[in-house]
This record gives structure tokens, C-alpha cells and sequence, in this order.
């Protein structure tokens, strides 16, 4: 009986032991694994796409990676946020290990669509109304004036701020935006964006129309709008001139042969059809993309 207690005891410690061994391995190989990508993963490489406007050098030093660095210890988070922050027309930063000593830095760079003037300096903005450059006038040129805004504290590379007053027509500004850039019109926006209604943005296109849009609307369904309407006078021989008010319900567009242009302090309604006819326009068509 004691024999068989004694060989109940071997196999337990046995297992044990077994057990402890097993762990101990795992522990070493894993610690063996740590400081040979300490050791061994150093950036040797760093390679730079999508840029255009900046150099490689440029977004390799703004980065702050160094050659030597380890690269399982860069915090990928850290090196886009610098990127991102120190050259302000970047808007996309991704960044990728590639074993054993390249890092991959991919950037999407942005491009101004409107102006704000400020205090007599001019403020170009992105479609996300990040502030890319300060300069004088002629830095605004060909571009969209911004009306109705009032920045507080801007300073390059960061998102335009205004009073709490603003913040909805801000919203409007960046949907709006975002929206014409999604179809491809943003080149088509000229002169002004007006926010100084409470109601309606107005805005130049090409370089005789002014568009009006509800001032809180779904603008990828009013953009589609614009776009059929736009379409609509090509095809039958209307001259893109006017006012094209797309404040009405379920789509519809009206051509107004008078031209809304902004005035110089408040911002005008937008005009009452005059003696000429005002067009209606088909903007209804395949489901908005």
C-alpha cells in the first residue's frame, strides 16, 4: 500500500514538474523572441509615398524616426499625429512595418477649396476646414470666400474654430464641402460661400451662377440635385447663368434669370423671380450616389 502511495506521489510531481517546464520554455522563447526584435529590427529604411507637396525628407524629419530606431518600439499613433500636425496640408497618414528594417510611411495630402479673411489676412481652408496657409489676398485667389465666419485663434494646421454662435453653420460649411468634393465639383465652386443667412447657403458656380441650398439639409441629396439640375440645362441649351435655388422639397430646382450675388456687409435674400420666367428644372433621376 505505501508503494503504491509513493508511486501516486511520483507521477503528481512529475506533472508538476512537467507543467513548470513547459511555462519556463514558453518564458524564454518568448523573452528570446523580445530581444531579437530589439536587437535585431532597427529602421535602416524609410520610404515615403503619395507626397507631392512636401519632400521625403520633409515628412521623413517631421516624422521624428530616426535611423537605428527600433522598429517595434515606434508608436505609429505618435508619428502620424506629428506628420499630420507640423505640415497642415497632410490629411492622411498611415504607417506600416515592412521586416526586417523598412518603415512604409503613406500620407494623402490635401488641397484648398475655399478662403477666409480674418483680421485682413486670408486663411485657404481643405474640405474639412483645416487651416493650410496664411498669407495676404492674392493667397485667396481663384479660390471660394468663406462669409459668415468668424475664426477664433486660428493658427495653420489646426481645424477651424468659431463661437459657439457658428458652430452650426460650421457644420454646414464641412458637410456641404465634403460633399462637393465627393462629386467632383469642388474646381466648379467660385467667388463666395455665403453662411450670413440663417436659412440658406449661397454660393458662385462657374462664372455666372449662384446655387442656394437649405442651410441644414442632407447636402450629398442636394449636391446629387445640383448635379441633375446642371445636367437638365445642358441638355437643353440653358445657359448656366442665374440663380439656382434648390431650397424646394422632394428634389425640385428653379433657374431665376437674376443673378443673387452677396452684398457687401449683410447678406440680400435671394431674389424673387423678376418679370422673365423662372425655370423649372428636373432633378429627379436614378438614386443619388
Amino acid at each position: 500500500m505505501a508503494a503504491r502511495r509513493n508511486r501516486h506521489g511520483r507521477r503528481r510531481n512529475r506533472g508538476r514538474f512537467g507543467f513548470l517546464y513547459k511555462l519556463l520554455s514558453a518564458l524564454l522563447i518568448f523573452a528570446a523572441l523580445l530581444v531579437g526584435c530589439v536587437v535585431f529590427f532597427r529602421v535602416n529604411t524609410v520610404v515615403v509615398s503619395g507626397n507631392s507637396r512636401y519632400a521625403e525628407a520633409e515628412v521623413i524629419q517631421s516624422s521624428g524616426v530616426e535611423q537605428g530606431d527600433n522598429l517595434f518600439a515606434l508608436n505609429k499613433y505618435q508619428i502620424s499625429r506629428q506628420i499630420y500636425t507640423q505640415l497642415p496640408y497632410v490629411d492622411e497618414v498611415s504607417i506600416h512595418r515592412k521586416l526586417p528594417d523598412t518603415l512604409l510611411i503613406q500620407v494623402t495630402e490635401s488641397y484648398p477649396v475655399a478662403a477666409l479673411c480674418a483680421g485682413g489676412e486670408y486663411w485657404l481652408l481643405d474640405a474639412r476646414c483645416k487651416l493650410l496657409e496664411r498669407g495676404d489676398a492674392s493667397l485667396a485667389q481663384g479660390k471660394a470666400e468663406v462669409l459668415g465666419l468668424t475664426p477664433l485663434a486660428p493658427a495653420v494646421g489646426t481645424p477651424l474654430a468659431v463661437d459657439q454662435s457658428q458652430q452650426d453653420k460650421l457644420a454646414s460649411l464641412k458637410s456641404l464641402l465634403s460633399a462637393i468634393q465627393a462629386r467632383g465639383m469642388t474646381g466648379s465652386v467660385t467667388a463666395f460661400i455665403d453662411l450670413r443667412s440663417d436659412n440658406e447657403i449661397r454660393f458662385g458656380y462657374g462664372a455666372d451662377l449662384t446655387v442656394v441650398m437649405p442651410m441644414n439639409d442632407d447636402f450629398t441629396d442636394r449636391t446629387y440635385a445640383l448635379k441633375r439640375a446642371l445636367e437638365t440645362m445642358d441638355e437643353r441649351g440653358v445657359a448656366r447663368t442665374g440663380t439656382l435655388d434648390l431650397t424646394y422639397g422632394e428634389g425640385e430646382a428653379r433657374l431665376l434669370p437674376e443673378r443673387w450675388l452677396p452684398a457687401s456687409e449683410t447678406a440680400a435674400e435671394t431674389p424673387e423671380p423678376s418679370s422673365t420666367p423662372e425655370t423649372g428644372l428636373d432633378t429627379q433621376g436614378d438614386t443619388p450616389t
